[in-house]
């Protein structure tokens, strides 16, 4: 990106008030001189005495619009029923001088025409004068206006983009502590069952998993190689605790490893599962991972053989379901919501003879598709 000072004169005219205000002011009196000049056409006057006349004309008009804006940014912070006084008192008192000065030039170049002087031939003067510099104040602050009115739009969509953040951080950052309590319980217990390498790897594997979770940004997305990497990590923790009680099957197809996803998305979902599918069962259960592109979109698969949700309290179930804004499930749906909007698929069935499968539906991005565009 160029700096300011070296933009094209163009892009500043675009980007810059100041230059667009000298652009339309300098195109504007320019275009009235160029009306004035083909007037002695019409009239049939003299071309040079015209072209003095209209250089004078515009000179005065461009200097004296130059004094009105000064004027105007004295009186902008006034409120609306004073500053239009004041501005219309400018707009007449300008249109005088104005009138006068051109009128008194004119006749002194054309001094083969007769001329009164009267107020009559002043006022018809000022009449056409007085809407010229009129438009002008009008065009001003038409102007003026759009721009606070952009400024206001991009000061609204700015914090509707760090509203927007902030709640996907707050949604990112919902750890489960009852993770975190199970796992220090679970050192705890090696510890005093002076277990000591068995504790230290999984003191080791927490702070690996900790580390990521907080040193990453909740903005950026991750590759789904990368995101099973972190919930390895994840679930070695966990298979330190549940030991043959837990299986993992990641099925992950070429074309899905390589696809976009907001970091930890997933994690909630497999903690989700361990608590009610792993935890609550004597002999343990397995967790399956499956992914797939499927017509433009990443297909994530997550299944357990829990007791799905048709077995859960109506209370424990309506957390889980997302509908109280609960960690887990709800974390998730209003991650994807906040990302996707309608452009994303989230759901919940339960499979025979038992479980819980959740799908998720998200449009297809990966790094592939961005080098190839």
């Amino acid at each position: 990106m160029q700096p300011l000072n070296q933009q094209p004169l163009v892009q500043k005219i675009l980007n810059q008030p100041n230059y667009q205000f000298w652009a339309l002011n300098l195109f504007g009196w320019a275009g009235y001189g160029f009306f004035v000049a083909l007037s002695a056409i019409f009239w049939d006057r003299h071309l040079g005495l015209q072209a003095a006349y209209t250089l004078m004309s515009v000179t005065t008009g461009l200097v004296l619009s130059l004094g009105l804006r000064e004027f105007f940014k004295k009186i902008w912070n006034l409120n609306a029923i004073l500053r239009g006084i004041y501005s219309l008192l400018a707009v007449i008192v300008i249109t005088g001088i104005w009138s006068f000065v051109k009128m008194e030039v004119f006749f002194y170049l054309n001094k083969d025409m007769e001329s009164s002087r009267s107020l009559y031939e002043y006022l018809g003067w000022y009449t056409y004068s007085f809407f010229i510099f009129l438009s002008w104040a009008a065009l001003y602050f038409s102007l003026k206006y759009y721009r606070m009115l952009q400024a206001e739009k991009e000061k609204t969509l700015k914090a509707q983009a760090m509203a927007h953040e902030a709640q996907l951080k707050m949604l990112r950052y919902q750890l489960n502590p009852h993770f975190l309590f199970n796992t220090l319980n679970a050192i705890s217990t090696l510890i005093l069952e002076k277990e000591t390498v068995t504790a230290n790897g999984m003191v080791t594997e927490l702070s690996k998993f900790l580390r990521y979770s907080l040193d990453n940004n909740p903005m950026q997305k991750v590759t789904l190689a990368q995101e099973v990497e972190t919930l390895k990590l994840y679930l070695g923790i966990e298979k330190l605790r549940f030991e043959e009680r837990l299986n993992i099957n990641f099925r992950i197809s070429e074309s899905a490893r390589n696809a976009h996803i907001p970091n930890l998305l997933l994690q909630p979902l497999i903690e989700n599962a361990i608590k009610y599918a792993i935890a609550k069962s004597p002999n343990g259960g397995t967790i399956e991972l499956d992914a797939d592109v499927l017509h433009n979109q990443l297909s994530i698969q997550l299944s357990d053989d829990g007791p799905g949700i048709a077995d859960i309290p109506v209370a424990m179930r309506d957390r889980i379901e997302g509908q109280h804004g609960g960690v887990g499930l709800a974390n998730t749906r209003e991650r994807l919501h906040e990302l996707y909007g309608a452009a994303h698929s989230f759901e919940l069935e339960n499979i025979e003879p038992r479980g819980l499968r959740i799908t998720i539906r998200i449009p297809y991005s990966s790094t592939e598709r961005s080098k190839a565009a």
